[in-house]
């Protein structure tokens, strides 16, 4: 039993290595889109294939849920494809809600952040001639070498 607990966890290392990588791929793929294409369309994919779904209820058995599906499917053997399909949409629901509810806090902090911009922009309500007028502030340097800049060849 011993060493076949090992190959089980052999087997999901390996996998979730090469679940990462793909993972790793599609975010690479998905750059250049818009951000809320991006993020949703990356949260799908990371539910589908990290999912997994339980083949054995008796020795407590899990496998990859999409790899279950298309093997229930392409083969016609077992009946663990509609288990595995009800795995995905759980937890893509629940992947969903979790993103939903950061996207509302993020949402409300960048209105926040902007307003803040908008409003520390307009405080002064002279135009740029006046507080250019006004600006007493001397900006030479007080030193005769700080500003000094030396020449490239």
């Amino acid at each position: 039993m011993s060493l076949f607990a090992n190959e089980y966890l052999l087997a999901w290392s390996a996998y979730g290595i090469a679940a990462l990588g793909c993972l790793l791929v599609w975010m690479r793929i998905t750059r250049p889109m818009w951000r809320w294409l991006r993020e949703p369309l990356r949260l799908i994919v990371a539910v589908l294939l990290l999912t997994p779904t339980i083949v054995d209820p008796a020795k407590d058995l899990f496998a990859p849920a999409v790899a279950i599906t298309a093997l229930d499917l392409l083969f016609k053997v077992g009946s663990n494809a509609w288990r595995a399909v009800a795995d995905l949409a759980l937890y893509g629901l629940i992947a969903f809600a979790v993103y939903a509810v950061f996207v509302v806090i993020r949402w409300l902090i960048e209105r926040r952040a902007k307003q803040q911009r908008s409003q520390s922009r307009h405080d002064d309500p002279r135009t740029l001639r006046e507080r250019l007028e006004d600006d007493d502030e001397d900006i030479r340097p007080t030193h005769r070498y700080e500003a000094r800049t030396e020449p490239r060849l």
